[in-house]
């Protein structure tokens, strides 16, 4: 990941990029949407790692959001969007 992509994920917070990939109905979109989460909340972890305040709740959420995201990238690879699954099917019917 570049510089000028990290100024951009620590300018926004992790929920909204958290909100936007968990809530992304397209699903050529919602791998790069996991990822852009997935850095965010990465660098979140690690301020609060350094942090002298013990902020346990966010700490917890942080980890929540990483186990939710990585439970909707495995299913992703489970299960791919239907038009994928079609054009297999298609690709079946014509051999």
């Amino acid at each position: 990941m570049n510089a000028t992509a990290c100024r951009a994920l620590e300018s926004q917070s992790w929920k909204d990029l958290y909100q936007d990939a968990i809530c992304e109905s397209n699903f050529n979109k919602l791998p790069g949407r996991i990822d852009e989460a997935e850095a965010a909340l990465l660098i979140r972890l690690r301020e609060l790692y350094l942090a002298v305040d013990d902020e346990l709740e966010e700490k917890e959420r942080v980890d929540n959001a990483m186990c939710i995201l990585h439970a909707l990238r495995r299913s992703l690879k489970r299960h791919p969007p239907a038009d994928q699954s079609k054009r297999s099917v298609d690709y079946l019917r014509t051999a």
